[in-house]
């Protein structure tokens, strides 16, 4: 069943264990969706690379981005510099990419809004 509620208002939901990785056509179907968001080859990772003027912006959207993985309890692989910041969501209890990437993606791109 489809959910047509967007992605940043959805919420992260357990991964029951035994569960699967998205399949590639869903993975392709879903990033066609999210602006500047890369799939590498391998389809385990979810990345995207932000910019900022300085520092001070770019620290603050990583506070923002810690706060939103400590509320969905879906902890992103974070790495920042001066003025950027890298983020790699994937779900690492199915080795791959889950719904819950997507939705923190959502929800990260929503910072920007």
């Amino acid at each position: 069943m489809q959910n047509d509620t967007p992605l940043k208002d959805q919420s992260c939901e357990s991964i029951a264990p035994g569960s699967k990785a998205m399949i590639i056509p869903t993975i392709e179907g879903l990033v066609a969706q999210m602006d500047g968001w890369e799939v590498p080859l391998n389809y385990i990772t979810l990345e995207k690379t932000f910019k900022f003027k300085n520092y001070h912006q770019t620290v603050s959207f990583v506070n923002a981005v810690s706060w939103i993985a400590h509320k969905e309890d879906h902890h992103p692989e974070v790495c920042f510099g001066y003025n950027e910041c890298k983020i790699v969501l994937t779900t690492h209890s199915v080795k791959g990419l889950t719904q819950n990437d997507f939705i923190v993606a959502a929800k990260i791109d929503a910072l920007l809004d």
